[in-house]
């Protein structure tokens, strides 16, 4: 594990620039797992997410000669922005490697905080792939986002304020991909109170650390595909592994299915906007993945909020229609004046509201004279689609439902 007086001294260091985010009682989500659980609202840190205390960290502690010659980092998001910052801060050439897939929101924003940015390859892989290069080619030096120990220790430090909060926390929930936050976290935790349980969580999509716990060995996976890409990490750390093996007492998995359900969950219930990896925690939550018995102080960490908002456009439209809020019903009509009103009026009396309407008459699957109209509504739950079917039955539409 790590030593424990360097996470103190991280704390130090990081404590006039870092934000110390609120450790909040939760209270929808204590009241369906019947414990006393709190988030750690890492998604209100200044670049949204954990990463800048581990880059700020290791940036604080080089040298003035390691620091004239700049620092450079592969990330697609969080990693960028918290070395991008952090550079800044200490007045330094700051270089970024992303995929050249990586959004124009997520360049943007790291170029906003001062550093240059290079596109270089079509994945995270062989973007840092590049970047190791280039560090050594153009004697710069490489942040890495988890395999370092000045990094752990300074995510170590979400251990010491959740502690300073509330001292008798006995499980700690953390969001897993490369490791380097649960092996601050743990080494932090098993230090001060051994018997302070920790639990990782991994995506399913990318469950490299997962496999490797169990295995006791490292593993890495072929490919990885997840809507969580904070924890999206194909190759484990050895060294990262070695620490989550001495002081993890528990690694699970949830999938994007059961992601998307804890960011609409925190969304809805606790006004929370986290991205998928951020919600990782809640989901194992949610899903009953982890038994809660006789532990009843639980902190769950939401390690970052930087989610694109075209994702959480789709979590949110979908969430809507697995919770029978919306349905989307298509309606077969003779193609004639007044046929879209009955149609209209049915769906009046069934207290439906209609937020999305289309009107075909030209696909080759219908007849002549008929027309199909799409329509997407509003709905109050399970009970009110089946009396919306209810209704469209006893008015003799030939209706089907796609969503």
């Amino acid at each position: 594990m790590l030593e424990l007086n360097k996470i103190y001294q991280a704390k130090q260091k990081i404590a006039d620039f870092i934000v110390k985010t609120p450790l909040a009682y939760a209270p929808f989500l204590s009241e369906l797992n019947k414990a006393e659980i709190y988030l750690k609202k890492e998604n209100l840190q200044l670049t949204g997410a954990y990463k800048i205390r581990g880059a700020y960290n290791k940036i604080a502690n080089l040298s003035q000669k390691q620091k004239s010659k700049g620092v450079i980092a592969a990330s697609a998001g969080n990693h960028a922005q918290g070395v991008a910052i952090s550079a800044r801060k200490f007045g330094i050439k700051a270089i970024i490697v992303m995929p050249e897939s990586t959004p124009l929101l997520k360049v943007s924003a790291t170029k906003n905080l001062g550093a240059q940015v290079l596109l270089k390859g079509d994945n995270f892989d062989e973007a840092y792939a590049f970047a190791i290069n280039y560090a050594k080619e153009q004697g710069l030096i490489f942040i890495h986002p988890f395999e370092d120990e000045l990094v752990m220790a300074g995510q170590g430090t979400l251990m010491l304020e959740m502690l300073d909060d509330i001292s008798d926390l006995d499980t700690i929930i953390v969001p897993v991909g490369g490791g380097g936050l649960i092996s601050g976290i743990a080494s932090a935790a098993k230090q001060i109170n051994p018997h302070i349980k920790i639990i990782g969580v991994g995506a399913k999509g990318a469950p490299a650390m997962y496999e490797s716990f169990h295995a006791k060995k490292a593993l890495n996976s072929k490919s990885v595909r997840t809507i969580a890409d904070g924890i999206a990490v194909r190759d484990v750390s050895s060294i990262n592994l070695k620490i989550i093996l001495e002081s993890v007492d528990e690694f699970v998995l949830v999938d994007d299915e059961e992601i998307a359900n804890a960011v609409l969950f925190l969304l809805e219930r606790h006004k929370i906007i986290v991205e998928g990896a951020g919600a990782a925690s809640v989901a194992a939550l949610l899903h009953q993945k982890i038994k809660l018995t006789h532990r009843k102080k639980i902190a769950a960490i939401l390690s970052g909020g930087n989610i694109d908002v075209q994702m959480l456009n789709i979590i949110i439209e979908k969430g809507l229609f697995k919770a029978h809020r919306k349905m989307q019903i298509n309606v077969t009509l003779i193609d004639k004046p007044g046929a879209l009103l009955n149609l209209t009026d049915s769906l009046k009396n069934a207290n439906a509201n209609i937020v999305k309407i289309d009107y075909d008459r030209f696909s080759t699957k219908l007849n002549y004279g008929d027309a199909m109209i799409s329509i997407t509504l509003e709905t109050k739950g399970k009970e009110h689609q089946e009396e919306v079917r209810k209704i469209l039955t006893q008015k003799s539409f030939d209706f089907y439902e796609t969503l």
